[in-house]
């Protein structure tokens, strides 16, 4: 009778494990993406769908994978994490900045410099409530917060890894942009404290918010400097009422500004005017279009902040992407969803987020991360006067020495081909800052290839490109 109890329980165990191996084995095949509506041949596998981070409160974000174009089984994996805060790594990142394709009408176009050629990239919509993921309380979305974005965001990782295995020992790396500056270091120094690490190797984060009153007060010496506003103006930043101030009266209190302040407000909002997109000062506008993104960080000004239209960038892009996500056709290929919402939005119109974290400063996350080993790029774009190199740069300068870390590569330029990149400067052994020369707030939309360069020297570990060989003859 013993005997045939054990095999009873013997038998029992190994179907619900069998279950569990199909049901886990089943998941990445119920989200491969067979093609997305208009999308040119490609060799390389993409998933997309639900990852279920509370079955109690019906949480799930949602998430678009690609396979690296090619050797995917020895190239790292990239997690990209758009911020806002609020704002669709699907959307901002994949399709407008460093994604396989972007849309164009009714079909997507080839992104040549898309950052899957050196890395198996995966973008996660965060917190609830961003793009396709949702929470079935709407309670949730009264207060979001950074806190709840890391614990969020950790949760996914852990069941992400559960349904692809075979990625959980690979390098893996977390970049973002703006917000990002308190969402990666955030999520990265939970990974520590949890124990799990995931191999995590490294960080980079573009143009980030790192610490409010250097990153905002940075500006008003780059419009000065950029000829966007005049002497009286710049004076008045310095001397009376600086951008910060204004910033945190109107956005974060929600309180009416000074009459100094409302002052210096009203001529710098005169002089700069609604054509100048500030997220890159060098390009034209285009009207009618709103850069969402720029409304979340930008919530006191009285400018139409717009996408523009110059070269070869697609400044309307912005809309080309909203009407693509918001296609049945395209929500379905991707197993997405429509949750609480009527509409996708590049930035997120259902979520309170608690805007004092703004105030929080994560600067000193990144040298806690460079000193634990983890490969820490901070990088700007040089045409963005949202977060201006001037403060980040100042940062960094000031957080190598703090921790203690020296110059082990002295400021010098970088190249991309026969032409200067940027310039970069490294401390230590894993701390590192480079600009982007000509780029905007979002690096790969407005400079691509010159990200790519950047981003394969991240994944390396190798200093970027310090000059090149030119023949004068050619």
């Amino acid at each position: 009778m013993m005997r045939i109890e054990s095999w009873i329980i013997i038998t029992t165990i190994c179907a619900t494990l069998f279950q569990s191996f199909l049901t886990t084995k089943s998941v990445p095949e119920a989200h491969k993406i067979i093609n997305l509506p208009g999308q040119p041949q490609v060799s390389f596998h993409q998933y997309a769908g639900y990852v279920t981070i509370d079955e109690k409160q019906q949480k799930a974000l949602f998430y678009y994978f690609v396979e690296a174009e090619t050797k995917v089984a020895s190239k790292p994996l990239v997690l990209w994490l758009t911020g806002g805060p609020g704002c669709s790594s699907i959307g901002s990142g994949a399709l407008m900045e460093n994604g396989p394709f972007r849309p164009s009408g009714d079909i997507l176009l080839r992104n040549e410099y898309s950052w899957n050629k050196e890395a198996n990239m995966l973008y996660l919509e965060s917190p609830a409530g961003v793009g396709f993921s949702y929470h079935a309380n709407k309670s949730f979305y009264n207060s979001v917060n950074d806190e709840i974005t890391a614990r969020d965001n950790l949760a996914f990782l852990k069941s992400w890894f559960t349904i692809f295995p075979e990625y959980k020992k690979r390098d893996f790396f977390i970049t973002g942009g703006s917000y990002a500056g308190h969402y990666v270091p955030q999520l990265a120094q939970l990974i520590l404290q949890s124990n799990m690490r995931f191999n995590l190797k490294g960080i980079a984060i573009g143009n980030p918010l790192l610490e409010f009153n250097t990153d905002f007060n940075s500006r008003a010496e780059y419009w000065w400097s950029h000829g966007l506003i005049s002497d009286s103006t710049y004076e008045a930043f310095t001397s009376l009422c600086n951008f910060s101030q204004i910033f945190r009266s109107q956005s974060i209190q929600n309180v009416p500004l000074s009459p100094v302040c409302s002052k210096v407000a009203t001529e710098y909002s005169r002089e700069v005017t609604k054509f100048i997109d500030i997220y890159d000062v060098t390009l034209d506008v285009c009207l009618p279009s709103i850069v969402s993104q720029s409304k979340m960080l930008n919530k006191l000004v009285n400018l139409e902040l717009t996408l523009h239209d110059t070269g070869n960038i697609d400044v309307c892009e912005e809309d080309e992407i909203t009407k693509y996500l918001n296609r049945k056709d395209v929500q379905v290929a991707l197993n997405a969803k429509l949750i609480g919402v009527s509409r996708w939005n590049i930035c997120s119109n259902v979520i309170n987020y608690e805007w004092q974290n703004l105030e929080v400063p994560t600067i000193h996350l990144l040298g806690m991360l460079a000193k634990s080993g983890i490969r820490v790029l901070v990088y700007s774009g040089d045409q963005d006067s949202v977060i201006p190199l001037i403060g980040t740069r100042k940062l960094v300068y000031e957080l190598a020495r703090e921790v203690g870390l020296k110059i082990t590569v002295p400021y010098r330029p970088w190249f991309e081909g026969k032409q200067i990149a940027g310039w970069t400067q490294v401390y230590g052994d894993f701390l590192s800052f480079a600009t982007v020369r000509g780029a905007g707030h979002g690096v790969p939309f407005t400079q691509p290839e010159r990200s790519l360069v950047l981003f394969k020297g991240f994944l390396s570990g190798e200093p970027l490109t310090r000059s090149i060989a030119v023949n004068p003859n050619s």
